[in-house]
């Protein structure tokens, strides 16, 4: 039998929400200690948007937005997860699986490093995968650019799916 697969890119960003705003700070579904969250319509889960994206991508499905859009209040506060099932959801409709998946966070802060496993394993779950087949990384930029400067959190995600 012949396998189709696909690779898909995603990114996203967003800028923390004020310290008053009392928003958790979810990355990965994982809720991360920080003194602020991220400003967003839903939970503004970078790392669940930017996979989202990913997985679209590489099913040639279009994004997020086309999906989950903002303007619709139902989306209002969700917990990012919820995307990330229904979008593995299509993709098993349409014959795909997921084959590995690979994340980049980029902050300044806070230090992620020791919430890496949890993440990778948050994402395992949710995407029914094998650890081994999620790959969640933190980087920092060294002070340049609005993540260096500590405004906000962005991901680069990448996912390999096949059908067949």
């Amino acid at each position: 039998m012949e396998h189709e697969t696909h690779v898909g890119m995603g990114y996203d960003a967003h800028q923390f929400a004020s310290a008053q705003a009392g928003r958790p700070l979810m990355l990965a579904g994982v809720d991360i200690p920080h003194t602020q969250g991220l400003a967003g319509h839903s939970d503004a889960d970078v790392v669940l948007h930017a996979l989202v994206d990913a997985l679209l991508g590489a099913a040639a499905l279009g994004d997020i937005g086309a999906y989950f859009p903002s303007s619709d209040e139902r989306w209002r506060g969700a917990a990012s997860a919820t995307f990330v099932t229904a979008t593995l959801e299509g993709l098993t409709r349409a014959g795909w699986r997921v084959v590995n998946v690979d994340a980049t966070i980029v902050a300044e802060r806070p230090r992620l490093s020791p919430h890496v496993a949890a993440m990778r394993a948050s994402v395992a779950s949710l995407l029914g995968a094998p650890l081994d087949c999620v790959s969640v990384k933190s980087k920092t930029t060294d002070g340049m650019g609005f993540t260096g400067r500590a405004e906000g959190i962005a991901c680069y995600a990448v996912a390999l799916i096949v059908r067949g």
